[in-house]
């Protein structure tokens, strides 16, 4: 269930987005998770100090959040981030079952900063033929023996 939103958890995100860049460890993007009126994770950009490109804001507070409750799933939680996600943390908020998300800054404002998300926007909406890094199919047939397995498994944890 989505809780109301609250403005100082997200000044809480862009303190740590600014902190992050005075600091020199990374780029202009914080993260908070909340979960029944409380944070539970925290995330800035670290891409360049650890040297991972996934290591957005937004990955790194759900990372946290979900080692902070020992769960894959943030569903009864909410993200606030100092601006509106990339194509990646979005994806990685649904994967998360977060119940909702805001933002401080827009995609707009990301791109007149140098951090422009069109491009993987426009990417997503052609052709897999059509896009800047080709992506084939191989050994189909083989690959499916690992959902096969997963189906069968009795151990299997879904999600």
């Amino acid at each position: 269930m989505q809780s109301p939103a609250n403005p100082e958890f997200l000044r809480r995100a862009i303190a740590l987005a600014t902190e992050n860049v005075l600091s020199g460890k990374g780029g202009p993007f914080g993260a908070v998770i909340v979960r029944e009126g409380r944070i539970v994770g925290e995330g800035v950009n670290t891409v360049t100090s650890t040297l991972d490109p996934t290591a957005h804001g937004e990955v790194n507070a759900i990372r946290a959040a979900c080692k902070a409750l020992g769960t894959f799933t943030l569903a009864g939680s909410e993200l606030y981030t100092s601006c509106e996600p990339c194509p990646m943390c979005l994806a990685a908020a649904y994967w998360a079952r977060l119940d909702a998300v805001y933002y401080g800054a827009s995609a707009v404002d990301a791109a007149r900063a140098g951090f422009d998300d069109a491009f993987l926007y426009d990417e997503l909406r052609k052709n897999k033929a059509a896009r800047a890094i080709p992506a084939t199919q191989l050994l189909g047939d083989e690959a499916w023996a690992s959902f096969a397995a997963w189906i069968a498994s009795a151990n299997k944890i879904p999600y």
